[in-house]
């Protein structure tokens, strides 16, 4: 297993564990690379009245991914932080038939800044694009603000 396997698997379990909707979800992660997160979710529990995804869950498959694409670089670091979305804007242009995947690339400078300012100030805020695609066609585009703090001693 390589260290990002056991991170990914790490980040699952957390996921399921302290998120009790990741787990009703079924979400999973699909790939990481050391800089791409992709998020799975099966269509089954995530769909609508019309056979296609919830908005709801696409929603939060988004917000899941861009908090683990952050959560993975922290503890790539050796760093633990509180990571919550501060805002968000999502635009759903297509229906998603099939299973939700979720890619979030941050910005590497971006994620550099402000794992800087987090090893000094403990706290970093970062912004994120999510994107979900339905066969070629982009379904789902998502941008968060997310904030980093470091834990209460």
């Amino acid at each position: 297993m390589t260290d990002h396997a056991i991170l990914c698997d790490e980040l699952t379990a957390t996921w399921h564990r302290d998120i009790p909707l990741a787990a009703a979800m079924s979400i999973g992660v699909a790939s990481f690379d050391g800089r791409t997160l992709a998020a799975r979710a099966p269509l089954p529990p995530n769909r609508n009245i019309h056979g296609t995804a919830f908005a709801g869950s696409l929603y939060s498959i988004c917000v899941l991914t861009g908090w683990g694409a952050i959560w993975l670089a922290l503890r790539e670091q050796a760093l633990n932080g509180l990571i919550v979305v501060a805002a968000s804007d999502i635009q759903y242009r297509k229906g998603v038939a099939g299973d939700l995947v979720c890619s979030c690339t941050p910005d590497a400078s971006a994620l550099q800044s402000g794992l800087e300012l987090f090893r000094t100030t403990r706290r970093m805020s970062i912004e994120l694009g999510c994107t979900i695609d339905s066969g070629d066609k982009r379904a789902v585009t998502f941008k968060g603000k997310y904030v980093v703090h470091a834990p209460h001693a």
